[in-house]
């Protein structure tokens, strides 16, 4: 873990140098060329840091929750089934309540398609890097020393934690992170990978932010669909976090949670990711050696 969290901060370092040289950072920060680049240079450290690490400990790059073979494939697609439906059955209670406002359209005409389009791609990325960061290479290797659910715990506090520094997020905000976290957690350990967990996380963040035009994790962006508002207090509408503070979302995370446990009933010690199996497995995944 400590290598593969030195490899990523040499690479994260290259990374920001080669930002700063092709972005002027203090007008760019929003804008959406930049951030795809961003988020894409993020996940592109992450991942090259893994694959370093693959090599070394002779396990396939798939091994840590992206495996080819299933990239956009069908739990892909029922990822971003439950995201759309969690952030549409959010708007719809806050709405039901008086707490939120479609508004007029903000966007027209071929507008509508490019920034739709590229708020598709810019969440993909950001859910890709988020994904992998926080449930990836970290949770596969903590979850061999203490467990899949404390280093689920432990990393999803972390993802919360790093969310707090967002400007406008708040406390149920923060927890409401946590929650999701481990919620996501559960589609991994359910399926053996995160594609689900990226196309739940991707198409959360494109409702929130595009199609219904709402603050998202306490920050607002250009390019959204409506002149959409949020009425009433915080408690319902999240207030400057946005609704993922809302009360409502943490019904709807818990609704969702036993959809997930229905639906994806657990897999036999024997076909899940050695990580996710048991601890008293006696083996280390990708390798010969015991433990």
């Amino acid at each position: 873990m400590l290598l593969y969290l030195a490899i990523v901060w040499v690479l994260w370092t290259a990374k920001n140098i080669l930002l700063e040289l092709f972005f002027d950072l203090m007008t760019a920060e929003n804008s959406p060329r930049f951030l795809l680049v961003e988020e894409l240079s993020a996940f592109a450290v992450v991942y090259a840091a893994a694959l370093i690490l693959a090599r070394i400990e002779h396990a396939p790059p798939g091994a840590y929750g992206l495996p080819a073979g299933h990239a956009f494939g069908k739990y892909f697609w029922q990822g971003c089934v439950f995201g759309l439906s969690e952030i549409s059955l959010l708007i719809a209670a806050l709405s039901a309540f008086g707490g939120y406002s479609f508004g007029s359209l903000a966007l027209h005409g071929s507008e509508i398609v490019r920034w739709s389009g590229a708020w598709a791609a810019i969440f993909l990325f950001v859910a890709l890097f988020e994904e992998f960061a926080f449930r990836g290479y970290t949770l596969h290797t903590l979850a061999q020393s203490v467990g899949f659910w404390p280093a689920a715990l432990l990393l999803g506090a972390y993802f919360g934690y790093e969310h707090s520094h967002n400007p406008g997020e708040s406390l149920p905000g923060e927890i409401g992170v946590v929650l999701i976290a481990l919620l996501l957690a559960l589609t991994l350990r359910r399926t053996g990978n995160l594609w689900l967990a990226v196309g739940w996380h991707a198409a959360f963040d494109f409702g929130e932010t595009f199609l219904y035009s709402v603050p998202d994790s306490g920050a607002t962006f250009p390019g959204h669909l409506s002149n959409a508002t949020l009425h009433g207090p915080a408690w319902l509408t999240g207030g400057t976090a946005g609704p993922e503070a809302s009360i409502f979302d943490f019904l709807i995370m818990g609704g969702l949670a036993l959809a997930v446990h229905y639906l994806y009933p657990p897999q036999p010690a024997s076909q899940l990711p050695a990580a996710m199996a048991p601890c008293e497995s006696s083996a280390i995944p990708g390798s010969n050696l015991s433990p």
